[in-house]
């Protein structure tokens, strides 16, 4: 029968070397670091000291990560804020942190990409009727993460009311 080789234990600095490299990559959350210690099999006050020290110097910012993901999430994905919001919480990201977060995504900016999102969808949309391609506009937007008052708001003015 075969089995797995066993993979050797990392060192404590072994592994804070690993994490240090993984968190200069790309800004990462506490629980997405946790979860790759896990994963490497550092458990408990070692666990514990790798994350105190990648957080002293600065290689772990959830602030950081935060203001990075909202960023990212809003300009290359055309994310809306409730979505940015709610994929922070579940990463269980302090509501301060999410509150510097959504103060990277400027109101102007925002319904900008919001409107340019909406214009693209209906040129892409091929429904005739006038109250089913707004109502499909809403909904892609809605499940984008944008709020609804900006997108009837939007929507108004693009498909003006017959």
């Amino acid at each position: 029968c075969w089995t797995m080789p066993k993979q050797k234990t990392l060192t404590k600095s072994e592994a804070l070397a690993k994490l240090m490299k993984y968190c200069a990559y790309q800004d990462r959350c506490h629980r997405e670091v946790r979860t790759k210690l896990l994963s490497l099999e550092i458990y408990g006050d070692e666990l514990e000291e790798i994350m105190a020290q990648l957080i002293q110097e600065n290689f772990l910012n959830e602030e950081r990560f935060a203001r990075s993901f909202a960023r990212g999430k809003f300009r290359n994905k055309g994310w809306g804020r409730m979505k940015i919001k709610r994929e922070l919480t579940s990463r269980d990201i302090s509501d301060y942190c999410i509150r510097k977060g959504m103060g990277e995504i400027e109101d102007e900016e925002y319904l900008q990409k919001l409107r340019t999102i909406l214009e693209k969808k209906s040129v892409a949309l091929e429904e005739k009727n006038l109250f089913e391609k707004k109502q499909k506009l809403v909904n892609f937007a809605l499940r984008r993460g944008f709020e609804s008052e900006h997108i009837w708001k939007i929507l108004d003015e693009l498909i003006p009311r017959s």
